[in-house]
């Protein structure tokens, strides 16, 4: 792994703690390369509520942009709403909060979710 990729896990695992305290559902991101991804985890971090990606064979946006995390961020949203949750912690993974972060963020609080 490069130093990069580990010190981001770092940031992850610290952030990670504090939002168990929260002892509320959490809204994760992943980016690769090629695919945003977002799930929504309960408290204690073991059962997905809602998830939603760019790899999803009826979306389509194929590619990984800020519109394509706008995109994932208003369908998490939608699904969150559907199983009756309504306010999330927002876990950034490690990634700076800024581009397809963002996005996301801000798609997801247009759709409904409180943060």
């Amino acid at each position: 792994m490069s130093i990069k990729n580990i010190s981001r896990i770092r940031r992850a695992t610290k952030t990670r703690m504090k939002i168990r305290e929260q002892e509320s559902p959490r809204l994760t991101v992943h980016r690769s390369s090629k695919h945003f991804y977002a799930q929504i985890f309960d408290s204690l971090g073991t059962k997905v509520i809602a998830s939603a990606s760019t790899n999803e064979k009826d979306l389509k946006i194929k590619s990984n942009n800020v519109e394509g995390a706008e995109t994932v961020g208003k369908r998490v949203a939608e699904r969150a709403l559907e199983s009756g949750v309504t306010k999330v912690v927002f876990d950034r993974s490690g990634y700076r909060y800024h581009g397809r972060i963002k996005a996301l963020a801000d798609s997801a609080r247009k759709a409904g979710l409180e943060f």
